[in-house]
């Protein structure tokens, strides 16, 4: 029957979604590692284990390891600036430094990008992102999914969530199963709030003081928006090194629930943390929030990151090599505590 209802008239445009996978195709192209047999395009993608294995010297027990993840409500923060390049880094970042911490090496990434109206050139933005981050991750970015879905999201508006698989041989894994009191705790700086706590931080900034991600605030350069949208820092370069010169016991990515709620996940039973706040720097974006919302420490902690993106336990002997290890990749790096044998975190002068 002509002339009745379609896909299009109902807020989907499949054409659209094809142009947006053909523009995506070469931005995806350019993270295709030698393991990809096929990737975008089809309904799924195909990674071969045999180069993997043979690059990696011959494996005695491959284990994969997987992490899914999103970016939360920075995604608010993303809209309100109509800035979409650099949300893609915080989506893989998120996903990418879970699997970071079992000493894995990142393999293949996807992501799910979904909107009630798909705007191309928003999109493109995002993936291009995403493909930029699997570069620095050097992971490859096989596939993923596009879905518009009108009604559930409002004009201008998306969501993104990824997964990223790595690999690790079982005699090289990083589980925390060696951790006991005395171990160095070596902390690596984030980039800054990351992609956690910002349902707070928009409290505090335009609710409660009444800015806009266009103002300033005394302590950081550029505008509030830009200190929000700093993108999560990726961590596998400082990892390779970290691995290799340090012999890491345990890491911990700090993400929601801070330093107290991510560090106890990779200790074993008894044992717990002494932090010393003094020996790591709190990110400006992060001093204005607690000044401007009159925020408690201990829930700055329990929120944030407080600066500390990454942190390594290690035998004290390799604590040195850990900090150079990750200034060698970019980051700044300091022993800012000790493993105990009284379980939770203490955070001195928190």
């Amino acid at each position: 029957m002509a002339g009745g209802l379609t896909y299009k008239d109902a807020g989907v445009d499949i054409e659209r979604g094809d142009a947006l996978v053909d523009r995506i195709k070469s931005a995806a192209a350019r993270t295709k590692g030698p393991e990809v047999l096929e990737g975008i395009g089809g309904f799924a993608a195909l990674v071969q284990l045999k180069p993997i294995l043979e690059a990696a010297g011959g494996m005695v027990d491959p284990l994969l390891v997987s992490g899914t993840d999103g970016v939360g409500t920075k995604l608010a923060v993303a809209f309100a600036m109509n800035r979409h390049d650099t949300i893609g880094q915080d989506l893989v970042a998120m996903c990418v430094n879970d699997v970071l911490t079992t000493g894995a090496r990142p393999l293949f990434f996807l992501d799910y990008f979904a909107t009630g109206g798909l705007d191309l050139e928003v999109a493109a933005q995002v993936v291009e992102g995403i493909a930029r981050a699997c570069e620095i991750a050097r992971c490859s970015l096989v596939g993923g999914e596009t879905a518009e879905m009108p009604g559930l999201y409002r004009a201008g508006e998306y969501d993104l969530a990824g997964f990223a698989v790595g690999i690790v041989d079982r005699p090289r894994l990083v589980d925390g199963h060696r951790v006991k009191p005395g171990d160095a705790i070596v902390g690596i700086a984030s980039t800054g709030v990351h992609s956690n706590g910002l349902s707070l931080a928009r409290k505090v900034f335009f609710d409660h003081a009444g800015l806009s991600v266009r103002d300033t605030v005394d302590e950081i350069e550029g505008t509030v928006g830009d200190a929000l949208l700093v993108p999560t820092a990726l961590y596998t370069d400082t990892v390779e090194q970290l691995v290799a010169v340090a012999e890491p016991k345990a890491m911990a990515h700090i993400t929601g629930g801070g330093i107290p709620g991510n560090l106890p996940r990779v200790f074993p039973d008894g044992v717990g943390a002494r932090i010393d706040r003094a020996k790591f720097e709190v990110p400006p974006i992060l001093r204005a929030l607690q000044r401007l919302g009159d925020v408690a420490d201990d829930e700055m902690f329990s929120t944030f990151n407080m600066g500390l993106g990454l942190m390594v336990v290690v035998d004290p002997a390799h604590a040195e090599a850990a900090i150079d290890a990750a200034k060698l990749t970019g980051h700044r790096a300091a022993v800012v505590g000790e493993v105990t044998d009284t379980p939770g975190v203490s955070i001195e002068g928190a």
